[in-house]
């Protein structure tokens, strides 16, 4: 069985990584320069910074067996499971999240290491020459390849929110034990991420993810959301020194949450899938990935 995955974000991964464990020719088309698509880290500075999903919550046996094995081998760490909830800086406790010392991507080169992935290769139209293509990818891109009718209704029933991620790099760490931050009420800043506390380097960077709001306003120039999200954690926070500010935009960030029963869309030989399909989370998307290759299989 030939296959041929569009997209080498986590669902992409994890969709070929069980294709190719089962016996199957799989080949995985990304069309940017790396593997992760949102399991997104960028180096700064020297220093890779987690600019995409903040961190992995592993609530599913499965996926949890995965994480665990990537602890094991250093790839994977528990992070926190408190956060500080502002406005008033109340704490939250919740499930356990996960981080990764060599940036989230890491974890994404691991699933690909062996696959057959193939960068910086633009995709126009589904693939014809496969018994089956799976298109792993926010439904708004999915919709340019001019997908079968399922796959185009699955696709526009996906309602996506942009964010525009600030990384915010300090002199020095002066906010204490704020290790990650929800935001509420806020016109601009959503959450704040202590990546230094999260990688566990201890570097004086955080991470602001906007509003979809503050985005939306921005997706032509993100440059100009990096000021405006520097003030509000100032403001937040108390910081008073002036940080670095650099920016990347995600135009599909995250996704409102679809059906959980439902794990992928298929039309024939072409199937959708990823983390709009149930919660939006790393693990919604890898779960979403092996659903399709299961199902790939069985026909």
């Amino acid at each position: 069985m030939d296959v041929v995955v569009v997209g080498a974000g986590i669902a992409g991964l994890s969709c070929a990584r069980a294709l190719t464990e089962a016996g199957a020719r799989v080949r995985v088309l990304e069309r940017g320069r790396v593997v992760g698509g949102r399991l997104a880290s960028k180096r700064y500075n020297g220093r890779y910074t987690d600019i995409g999903a903040a961190y992995l919550v592993a609530d599913d046996p499965a996926f949890a067996d995965l994480v665990t094995s990537w602890q094991s081998r250093g790839l994977a760490r528990p992070w926190t499971d408190t956060f500080q909830v502002y406005p008033g800086g109340t704490r939250t406790t919740g499930p356990t999240r996960w981080a990764a010392p060599g940036g989230l991507r890491s974890l994404a080169a691991d699933l690909a290491d062996g696959l057959d992935v193939r960068l910086e290769t633009v995709v126009d139209a589904v693939p014809a020459d496969a018994d089956a293509v799976v298109l792993a990818m926010p439904g708004p891109q999915a919709l340019r390849l001019s997908p079968p009718p399922a796959i185009a209704a699955a696709a526009n029933a996906q309602t996506w929110r942009p964010v525009i991620a600030a990384v915010l790099t300090y002199p020095a760490r002066e906010w204490g034990e704020v290790r990650g931050a929800f935001v509420n009420e806020h016109p601009d800043l959503a959450t704040v991420c202590d990546d230094g506390d999260r990688r566990g380097d201890g570097a004086p960077v955080l991470v602001a993810h906007s509003t979809a709001v503050l985005a939306a306003r921005h997706l032509d120039r993100p440059e100009a959301a990096g000021p405006v999200l520097a003030e509000a954690v100032r403001e937040t926070l108390g910081v008073a020194a002036r940080p670095e500010v650099y920016v990347h935009r995600w135009t599909y960030a995250q996704p409102e949450p679809g059906d959980e029963a439902v794990a992928y869309a298929a039309d024939g030989r072409v199937w959708l899938c990823g983390d709009a399909f149930g919660r939006p989370r790393v693990q919604t998307a890898w779960l979403s990935g092996r659903a399709v290759a299961r199902a790939v299989l069985e026909r």
